[in-house]
């Protein structure tokens, strides 16, 4: 299959300290990848670079076989989501932020896509709340919801249920599961639960001291 994205020799430099180290690894469309490995290992990192939140030091990243400096880093952006582990979430409603992507590129919003949004992600009713006043795990909901709303390609993932109960948590993994099939999203996951990522994921890179030790297969890609 044609890789959806595909970095090639990724290594990222912050004074003289290696944080990324020649990382190479594609991932197709509709697929789901994990990046695992100890505290310090560069996971956080190397997710930040695939989207240009962090600049390569070397090597790049192809989205669509398209080299992704081509893109403006609003296109990107939009294109490739990124889910923090701590949401950003702006002063306002979960409504309003759920829907600034669109808003900001000056495209008519759909309320009602939204709310269904927010539903699947059992936020139902939460659209006019303020988001000063939402819980950690609720919050995080609303940052999935507002990423996912911007209809990106390929999702980012750093480590999104780490602030969520264990039955909040097994929702979040069943509906991302069940948005991934329905719509062949492509999902690049960071975990440092490796039973998580074997739960969800079709194949694991290892990374150790900013450099990929291994890939490993887990099950097949859903077509």
């Amino acid at each position: 299959m044609t890789p959806k994205l595909e970095a090639k020799s990724l290594s990222y430099q912050v004074s003289e300290k290696t944080i990324i180290n020649n990382v190479s690894f594609h991932v197709t469309q509709g697929e789901i990848l994990a990046i695992a490995g100890p505290s310090g290992s560069g996971k956080s990192s190397l997710l930040r670079l695939l989207n240009r939140l962090n600049e390569p030091t070397a090597g790049t990243v192809y989205l669509d076989d398209q080299d992704y400096r081509q893109l403006s880093p609003q296109q990107l952006r939009q294109r490739i989501g990124y889910i923090a582990q701590t949401p950003a979430l702006q002063p306002g409603t979960v409504l309003e932020n759920v829907t600034i992507g669109p808003r900001l590129r000056g495209e008519t919003v759909t309320e009602e896509t939204a709310q269904q949004l927010l539903t699947r992600l059992h936020l139902t009713d939460y659209d006019n709340y303020n988001v000063s006043y939402l819980s950690g795990g609720e919050q995080q909901r609303v940052a999935i919801a507002r990423t996912l709303f911007n209809q990106p390609e390929v999702v980012l993932l750093d480590e999104p249920t780490a602030s969520l109960d264990h039955h909040t948590q097994q929702e979040l993994e069943t509906f991302l599961q069940e948005l991934i099939n329905s719509s062949q999203i492509t999902c690049i996951l960071v975990t440092h639960d490796e039973t998580q990522a074997k739960r969800l994921a079709q194949r694991m890179i290892r990374l150790k001291n900013g450099a990929m030790v291994a890939l490993e297969e887990l099950k097949p890609v859903v077509s």
